[in-house]
């Protein structure tokens, strides 16, 4: 990231050779340090999914004009990336989302990258974007909003059922939405905050 001019975290070349490592960030840059912490700022243990925090001399000083930002986003000398990951016990950093696009739903963390993931195995996704939205039962709903591939008319039951093959039951999308396609940003990155103003309108989530 930019921030991080803009190395934090490397895979070795020896590393590319064990698949399972090729799924993480690697590990901490020569004179870089990465910790993942709980929204208390405390590290939390491995394996643990919390904020991806970095410090070094590679980290920006601050957001030109911009001191609340900067306030936000380098706190105790760390730089807090915003991206929800762990760390294993050999130092291999895992992103599993980004942390404003995690939901929370009957007091339960529900990763979207993750539902995500599980409705792109379907073939009759072509996209989609999973967020949280409104609810008075659970505080937010799991809610997917796909993009057909063409030739495709699946019912939501069968995508719902579909995720749960491959993901808990829990982070199944208990909504399902079908659009001719998602809203994207100009470096072609879905823009999910448009999709979620839908939702949430002027209220806070």
């Amino acid at each position: 990231m930019t921030e991080l001019a803009p190395v934090a975290t490397l895979l070795s070349p020896e590393a590319h050779h064990d698949a399972s490592l090729r799924r993480s960030a690697g590990r901490a840059a020569p004179h870089v340090e990465v910790m993942v912490v709980d929204d208390q700022d405390r590290e939390v243990p491995r394996g643990a999914v919390g904020e991806i925090v970095v410090r070094g001399d590679n980290v920006m000083l601050g957001y030109w004009n911009q001191p609340e930002e900067t306030k936000k986003a380098l706190r105790g000398g760390w730089m807090h990336t915003g991206d929800g990951g762990y760390m294993d016990d050999d130092g291999y950093v895992y992103i599993v989302d980004r942390l404003k696009d995690m939901i929370v739903s009957g007091g339960e963390n529900v990763y979207s990258a993750e539902v995500e993931n599980a409705l792109a195995k379907h073939p009759a996704v072509a996209a989609c974007a999973v967020i949280g939205v409104p609810d008075e039962e659970w505080g937010e709903r799991v809610h997917a909003v796909v993009v057909l591939a063409d030739g495709h008319e699946p019912a939501d039951d069968e995508l719902r059922e579909h995720c749960k093959q491959h993901i808990a039951g829990y982070k199944a999308p208990r909504s399902v939405e079908f659009v001719e396609e998602l809203p994207v940003s100009g470096a072609g990155k879905i823009l999910k905050r448009v999709l979620r103003s839908r939702h949430w309108g002027s209220r806070d989530r």
